[in-house]
This record gives structure tokens, sequence and C-alpha cells, in this order.
């Protein structure tokens, strides 16, 4: 007599529908969501990957533990501050707060007082103008690449023909996932005219190709690398005074978002002396060294700044009531995770990281941050950090809480500066649950 094929005795989806924990599981997830997972697990006892009788529990397991969305929290051991892979900065808990309290509906276009129509964003604008007393106005769009492409397109109509952008070719830059800022701005029909070359490039470059077609100066921050020995740059003052000479927008793109010089990151370009210098724009991103929710920050001279405004392409660009509640937050409160994370005590930092290393029984390195996210490139922030073996890095990463640390020359490394302190507790449970399935492996 042939055996029967257990996977014929699966349950049919009508059959676990109709369990009472998928029946209660409808109540904070809708019935799409639980007859996807109900068909993965159908599938995965097909193909053997889970026993027949595993179904059932596999299924009220991954009901039960579902959270609202798919992203999973992590703590970032690696040192790195503006982790793009990571979702750059962690808001603060007064931003986080803010979402909250703006996820319902707000005053977001509406006067209460008269209860007509207003302005959106005004309160973000009026915080961006208290913490840069040198712009005259600021506009926040939902990314600093918008920010750039919204620029370049609004500034456009100055020059006589096509629109040419002066850059410098040291300036052309790729950031990450092959993302060329070349690229993005030739898709508003300008042409952009190098000028100089990688390493040196002279106020004379620019001045010798500006003509009747010049639109406008553009400086960017070269964010993710840096050029070192025999090289030259022009300065936001000097590309004023030749950009006055020829009635020309000046646009500086930052990026990294300081507000003021900051003595931790003496070399870091910030948005107060871009505008002290001259600039007419100044762009930044909001999730970087500011610390807020990813946008696009644009503070300059108020014609310039409304020019921008103006443009059809500003409504498509524009950024909803939740980044906006959240950037003033940023803005207004004293400090978030980003900041702390910069000026953390260095001695505070080696007494956790000691501490942690005694618990799991580790040995603590040296080990240099950095700030990320294309911010002070090539800068070490020394610290310290836990040394493990490099296969305890994936168990981290996949255990709960995920703890994705730096792996490096065949080592894993915890590196506790942008772990919040109070969860120090918790990565040390975490490595003891991975150390001990090793020891027991290897026993």
């Amino acid at each position: 007599m042939v055996e029967s094929d257990p996977r014929r005795s699966i349950p049919r989806t009508d059959h676990l529908l109709a369990l009472p924990e998928v029946i209660a599981a409808g109540e904070h997830v809708n019935q799409a969501t639980i007859k996807v997972i109900i068909s993965e697990v159908q599938t995965a006892a097909r193909n053997g990957e889970i026993p027949v009788a595993e179904v059932v529990p596999t299924i009220t397991s991954k009901l039960s533990s579902r959270s609202a969305s798919s992203l999973i929290p992590v703590l970032n051991a690696t040192g790195i501050l503006v982790h793009t892979n990571l979702g750059r900065a962690p808001l603060s808990p007064a931003a986080t707060q803010a979402v909250v309290e703006a996820a319902g509906y707000v005053d977001v276009e509406m006067d209460l007082g008269t209860g007509k129509r207003s302005k959106r964003g005004t309160g973000a604008k009026a915080a961006l103008l208290r913490a840069c007393p040198a712009a005259e106005d600021a506009l926040v769009v939902n990314n600093g690449a918008a920010a750039l492409l919204l620029a370049v397109t609004a500034l456009r109509g100055r020059g006589a023909g096509s629109g040419e952008i002066l850059i410098s070719r040291g300036e052309l830059i790729e950031i990450g996932a092959g993302f060329r800022l070349t690229d993005l701005m030739t898709t508003t029909g300008s042409r952009l005219r190098e000028v100089g070359t990688t390493n040196r490039t002279h106020l004379t470059d620019y001045a010798e190709a500006i003509g009747p077609n010049t639109s406008s100066l553009l400086k960017v921050h070269t964010s993710n690398f840096r050029v070192e020995g025999f090289t030259s740059s022009v300065d936001v003052a000097d590309l004023r005074t030749l950009a006055d000479k020829h009635d020309l927008p000046l646009i500086v793109d930052l990026g990294s978002g300081l507000f003021t010089p900051d003595p931790a990151l003496p070399d870091e370009p910030d948005i107060d002396t871009a505008l002290r210098a001259g600039a007419d724009l100044v762009i930044v991103s909001g999730d970087k060294l500011l610390g807020g929710p990813q946008a696009g920050l644009i503070l300059g001279r108020t014609e310039a700044v409304q020019t921008l405004a103006k443009h059809p392409l500003a409504r498509a660009l524009r950024t909803d009531k939740l980044t906006l509640a959240a950037l003033e937050a940023t803005i207004t409160d004293a400090t978030n995770p980003i900041h702390d994370a910069l000026h953390i005590d260095a001695e505070h930092l080696r007494k956790r990281t000691e501490t942690l290393a005694e618990a799991v029984g580790a040995t603590v390195v040296e080990h240099d941050g950095r700030v990320g996210g294309g911010g002070a490139p090539g800068v070490p922030l020394p610290g310290w950090a836990v040394e493990l073996p490099e296969d305890c890095a994936e168990p981290l990463r996949l255990g709960s809480p995920a703890i994705v640390a730096r792996v490096h020359q065949g080592r894993c490394l915890i590196d506790l500066r942008c772990v919040p302190e109070t969860d120090d507790q918790r990565v040390a449970d975490a490595i003891d649950r991975v150390t001990s399935v090793r020891v027991g492996d290897d026993d």
C-alpha cells in the first residue's frame, strides 16, 4: 500500500480562515493580508519547508506578532550616525511626539482664527528662520534632490537661452545607488557647463564660461569624497562677486545640513556661513546632520525662494503634515540622537563599551565612527567597540532586537555610539544568546 503524501493533509484556506485565532486577528489585520499569510504558509508546507503539523501554529504566530508595517526596528551598532540603509537620522522624542499629534486632523492649511485657508508649513518655516537668521526666506520640499531639481528648474528662466548651469568638474558627484546629481539636473532641460578640472578650479574658469545662455552658478559640496593634494576651488564669496557682475543666481548645495559651524566637524560647510558669503539659495537635507525627517530645505534670499515657491513643480514636491511637524519639532528641540551621538562623551562611551564587553566575555578595541550620509567624508569619530567573531553578525541582525553591527576584517564590531544607553542590556542579552548558540554548536 502506497503511503499517503502528508502534504495532502494541509488545511484548506476556508478552514484556516475559520480558526478563532484567525478571526480574532481580523480586528487589526485586513482580510487581504491574512489570506496572503495563509497562502505563504501553505506554500512553505507544500515545499517541505515546514511540517504540515506546523501550518496552524505558524499562521497564528505570524498574525499575532505582525506589526503595523513591514519595517523592522533595529539597533544601529555600526558607529555610523547617518546610516542611509537604516533610515538616516532617527527622530528625537519631541519629533516623534509631533508626528503622533499630527497624525489626525490638524490645521496644516487653515487659520483657526478666521476659519479660512492659510499657507502650509508656516510653523516649520518660522522655526527654520529662527535657527538661521541669515536666511530671509525658506521653503521645505520632500528631499534634497527635489530641492535641487526645483531650484535649477525655477531659475532656468533667468537665462536668455537654453539654461546653462555652470559647475566645477570637481563637483560632479554621484551618491548612493548610482544616483548622479548631473542626471537629475539635465532632466530639467538645462545644460551643464563644466568648468575647471577635477582637482583645480579657479574663478577665471567660471568667468570665461559665462555666456548669454547661462542661467545660474552652482556650487555643490563633495559630500561623499575628498580630493586632496594639489587642489583649488572657488569659495562662495568670490562666486557671489562674479554672479553680481552678470546678474546670475548663485545656488549652493551643501547636502548634510549644519545650520552653523560645529567644532566637532571643523571643515563641514554650514548654511549660515554660505548665506552670509552671498548664496542666493542654500540647499540641505533634513535627515542628515540636522537630525530630522527626510526633507529638502531651501533657505536664502526672498526673491529667489519665492521664485521657487511659485513654480508649479513646488506643488508636486511639497511635504506632508507629518514631515512638517517632525521638522519643526527637530529644529525647536534642544537636542536629538544625531547631535548626541556626534558630541558623545568619549570617556562615558568607553565605560559603556567596557561594561558590555565584560558582561559578554569579549574584548574592547578602538573603533572610529563616521558621520555617514554624505557628511564629513573621511573624518573619524574616535571611539571603541566590542569585538566578536564575524559569524555573530548575521544572527544578531536576524534576532530580536535586530542589531546591525559593523563587519570589518573578519570581525563583528559592536559600536554603542548610536545605541541608546537604555538598550545596552538588550544588546548584552542578544550577544549572550548568539554566543551561547555558537558554543553549543562547537561542542
